[in-house]
């Protein structure tokens, strides 16, 4: 059992309930943030926030809760859990409507969810690298907003799992942009690249963090995407997200990533991350 926080309570996720006629039910009409949680703080809090409103200001929702309150129930949350690693999933979506007619959109209030979930990496993987596939892109148009309508990233990464590969990179208009649930670099004639915050990816906050690491340490970074005709050039490729942090990617499909083994260049990026992490200790 786990508390959770829904529109305005805090109860056991075995009560919460929502209405079958909440928008983002009926139509995936919503948004979502993940925050990760090191040493029992939010990560970047603030920039998750900023992220969240923008996201609810392009699908014109209005956000329901300010900083400090958004803060406050995460805070709680936190507060009744044990250990130090979570996630905290915010969902906003744009309220209880009429049946199914997808025009009543006014004077709807906001529903909004905040729960955790415990984090568990396995540091393993993280040493020997995983499988891709590459794929596709089959998405909409507007990768940037976090919505939770994600059927087309399930079905990728169903596809990935079912060629015995961990995660799906996509192809669109000839450029390797992003993963199933995850942000690529890779690494190319000793430049790490990874594709432009344009509106076919969603831009990753640990991803952001990631070039600041990188030129932290001197490492060249270009925000160009890496074209399908040059992945075969690649000597390195890793993903990374707020739950899966960075993880290397050795091969994709039948073809190895450099050595298929994680690269100098990777390894320093997790090298890094993890100092990062460990002298974390709430965002200023």
């Amino acid at each position: 059992m786990a508390t959770v926080y829904l529109d305005g309570n805090f109860l056991d996720d075995s009560e919460a309930k929502v209405s079958i006629h909440d928008r983002g039910f009926l139509f995936g009409d919503a948004v979502y943030e993940v925050v990760p949680v090191y040493r029992g703080n939010p990560f970047r809090l603030a920039r998750h926030l900023d992220r969240l409103r923008e996201s609810l200001a392009a699908v014109a929702i209005d956000c329901p809760l300010g900083d400090g309150e958004w803060a406050t129930i995460i805070a709680r949350l936190l507060a009744e859990a044990h250990g130090h690693e979570y996630s905290v999933y915010i969902q906003v979506t744009r309220g209880v409507g009429v049946g199914r007619d997808a025009t009543r959109t006014q004077g709807l209030r906001p529903t909004v969810l905040v729960s955790i979930s415990p984090v568990s990496i396995d540091r393993t993987l993280l040493a020997s690298g995983i499988r891709a596939a590459l794929l596709e892109d089959i998405r909409w148009h507007h990768c940037r907003i976090k919505a939770t309508a994600l059927l087309g990233n399930v079905l990728l990464r169903r596809e990935a799992l079912q060629r015995g590969a961990a995660e799906a990179l996509l192809i669109r208009d000839g450029e390797l942009t992003e993963g199933s649930s995850s942000n690529v670099f890779a690494v190319l004639d000793g430049v790490l690249r990874t594709a432009p915050p344009d509106e076919r990816i969603l831009r990753g906050i640990t991803r952001e963090v990631i070039i600041e690491l990188a030129c932290a340490c001197g490492i060249d970074v270009r925000e160009q995407a890496v074209s399908a005709a040059q992945l075969a050039s690649v000597q390195e490729l890793f993903i990374c997200s707020s739950v899966r942090e960075v993880v290397p990617v050795i091969q994709i499909d039948a073809n190895a990533v450099g050595d298929a083994r994680p690269g100098p260049v990777t390894r320093r990026i997790m090298q890094e991350f993890a100092a990062l992490k460990a002298r974390f200790k709430g965002d200023s």
